[in-house]
């Protein structure tokens, strides 16, 4: 989601908090997940390296001090010099969301993203009764997951205006 904002819509500071309010304009927040990993750092790491693991932590520090909010760390692998690859985002997305689905936690889940690897997950939360939405921007979304959720939202201008700093 940070990375579209910065894509696409030439934004750094975004508030999470507000943004996570404005996407629950007609249910109640219970709890913002936030799920990412930390940048790789290799064995020694060099000065971008550092600098870019020192920001990211004190975002998540940021985060996980926000009202209702629970950050889940992933890791980052290297695939090759200039590749990497995000691991166990996904299967701790889907267990949050079959977890709280299953036991009648949530009634709603609002999913931002396009990424298809969660569509099991949102179909389970569906077959528990839950009402899933994915908000996705309109350039890049998964059509499995957009299809597979009961509600759909894209991510626009104003709900970003809404959001700012």
């Amino acid at each position: 989601m940070v990375k579209i904002i910065k894509k696409f819509f030439n934004q750094t500071k975004i508030d999470m908090l507000l943004f996570s309010e404005n996407l629950c304009t007609n249910c109640t927040r219970i709890q913002t997940y936030y799920y990412y990993c930390m940048p790789y750092q290799s064995g020694t790491p060099t000065y971008e390296e550092r600098r870019r693991y020192a920001r990211m932590d004190k975002f998540i520090h940021v985060l996980n001090n926000l009202d209702k909010f629970t950050v889940r760390l992933g890791r980052l692998m290297k695939k090759s010099e200039d590749s990497f690859m995000q691991k166990g985002v996904d299967v701790l997305f889907a267990l949050d969301l079959v977890e709280l689905s299953s036991n009648n936690i949530i009634d709603k889940a609002i999913v931002v993203s396009g990424d298809s690897d969660f569509v099991p997950a949102v179909k389970k939360a569906n077959e528990k009764g839950v009402i899933t939405q994915n908000v996705y921007y309109y350039k890049e979304f998964s059509y499995h997951l957009r299809d597979v959720c009961i509600e759909r939202r894209i991510i626009d201008q104003d709900l970003i205006d809404a959001s700012l700093l």
